[in-house]
């Protein structure tokens, strides 16, 4: 598996990502400016870290999506290519309209920051088992999840809400989401074949059992797997 990581002005989660990638599942990994034209020949993923591109003016996301690296995301996404937006990574796919929706100010105007369950809801190249439980860490100001009801039917129906907040026993309610995202949305799909996944928890923060949990590598071996069985197919 080859992956490119893309970094803008004020990521701050590529490191991370980057180890993850690279150190921990094995992946070729190469790290992409946001002025690049174009990424690697051959890459399999492309993945958007977490932080505060352009210092989260106007909007989250409003002005990477104007990056000269984002062509290559979308011509890559148009093919089929694997894309993952990861929190601001999630916030940029959403102002391209590479997924549908917005992440709005969490409900009660406060920036949360700690480890949070999340229920798989809808399966894919990312997530395979459904109904499955992982503890994820958050980190964000803008992570209301929301969208017009036209959309939310379209997610529901077609299986596209990847990941939902719980509590530690699957259970998803109001108390469990840390947001106030719309049906507790924490990760969508989007893409041809769901092959573009945002998510506003951070796998890559806990990949490792030196992290508490290693709950986050399940997307990327999930995602491996995938790969290969239909390369082979």
């Amino acid at each position: 598996m080859r992956a490119a990581v893309v970094v803008f002005p004020g990521s701050n989660a590529d490191h991370e990502m980057v180890h993850t990638l690279r150190g921990v599942c094995g992946f070729e990994t190469s790290v992409v400016w946001h002025t690049d034209t174009a990424v690697p020949t051959g890459v399999d993923l492309i993945a958007i870290p977490g932080g505060f591109s352009y210092g989260d003016y106007l909007r989250c996301g409003a002005i990477a999506k104007v990056s000269p690296i984002m062509s290559a995301i979308r011509a890559h996404a148009a093919r089929g290519g694997f894309v993952l937006g990861v929190c601001n990574g999630f916030q940029i796919l959403t102002e391209a309209g590479l997924l549908p929706g917005a992440l709005t100010r969490n409900t009660h105007m406060r920036f949360e920051c700690g480890d949070r369950f999340v229920r798989v809801t809808g399966t894919g190249p990312f997530t395979k088992t459904e109904g499955e439980v992982w503890r994820l860490p958050i980190a964000h100001g803008e992570g209301r999840y929301q969208a017009t009801p036209d959309v939310l039917r379209a997610l529901e129906g077609e299986g596209r809400v990847a990941l939902r907040y719980s509590d530690s026993a699957g259970v998803v309610s109001e108390s469990a989401n840390p947001n106030g995202s719309l049906g507790n949305i924490a990760g969508i799909y989007g893409g041809p074949q769901k092959n573009i996944l945002g998510l506003m928890p951070h796998p890559e923060r806990m990949s490792e059992e030196l992290h508490g949990s290693a709950d986050g590598r399940k997307m990327f071996d999930q995602l491996l797997v995938h790969a290969n069985a239909h390369a082979s197919a």
